[in-house]
């Protein structure tokens, strides 16, 4: 039978990342776009469960696609039981416009939000994102991000998409994350990672309204050098392509007795 492939993002339906996305599995199965109406960046895995939702058929550079009120995750939850009305094979979330990279962003990112809903339903998940070298870039009209950039990125992900769809995932992995770097071509090496710890240094910046009233924004820079081994060295430091195998299960892999002394 013909796999069935489930596409999202949280860069919007309109995105060029989703149609680069949609590209990469083209070949390989029946392929469906469920993706956010508009942007919905940093919005994790959160779930609209106090508004109803509406579905908008439309199309993305020519592809027919559903665009979503709502949030990542509500866009895989109705891409699977209204839209499809079956488990896809595959969800790929993505082309996002800026790395997702470390545990700042596994958390955050509704790119990998939307990925690790599928993953609940033990769908086969991967979520792609795209090095950004201007950080303006992430907060740019993402239907301007030029499509030539996707290019490598359309290949890596589509041949290891290909293969997950062939084996299925490793024991106790439910998402590939990958990230690829702003200068990847075809043959550029890929590196298995761990996440790193950080990628933002946090701050906070004070300013006053014309009232004379404090408001903020939350800024920070990036943190460009990590472990050897993690996703932030070898995408910032190295240049190559990071794959990182994830897992729902967030449990510390300790011996719980540990624990057993703040009881």
């Amino acid at each position: 039978m013909t796999p069935k492939i489930l596409v999202t993002n949280d860069d919007g339906v309109y995105s060029t990342g989703l149609k680069a996305a949609f590209d990469s599995v083209s070949d390989l199965g029946e392929v469906t776009i469920s993706a956010p109406a508009v942007q919905q960046s940093g919005v994790g895995r959160s779930i609209s469960i106090f508004e109803p939702l509406r579905i908008t058929k439309t199309d993305v550079g020519g592809v027919p696609a559903y665009a979503v009120g709502g949030t990542p995750t509500d866009s895989v939850i109705l891409g699977i039981f209204t839209v499809l009305k079956q488990m896809p094979d595959l969800v790929l979330s993505g082309f996002n416009i800026g790395e997702n990279i470390s545990t700042d962003t596994i958390t955050t990112s509704g790119t990998i939000g939307g990925a690790l809903e599928a993953a609940s339903y033990g769908i086969p998940a991967i979520a792609a994102s795209m090095q950004v070298l201007d950080e303006g870039q992430k907060f740019d009209d993402p239907r301007d991000y030029h499509r030539e950039h996707f290019e490598a990125g359309i290949k890596i992900v589509n041949r290891v998409a290909r293969n997950v769809l062939m084996y299925g995932m490793p024991e106790n992995v439910d998402l590939l994350n990958i990230n690829i770097p702003y200068h990847a071509e075809e043959d550029t090496p890929i590196e298995i990672t761990r996440l790193a710890r950080k990628v933002f240094k946090t701050d906070v910046e004070e300013r006053r309204d014309p009232r004379g009233r404090p408001y903020y924004w939350i800024a920070g820079d990036l943190i460009r050098e990590e472990e050897d081994g993690t996703d932030v060295h070898a995408v910032m430091q190295k240049g190559h392509v990071s794959i990182t195998p994830i897992s729902l299960d967030s449990t510390a892999r300790i011996e719980f007795s540990e624990i057993e002394k703040y009881l």
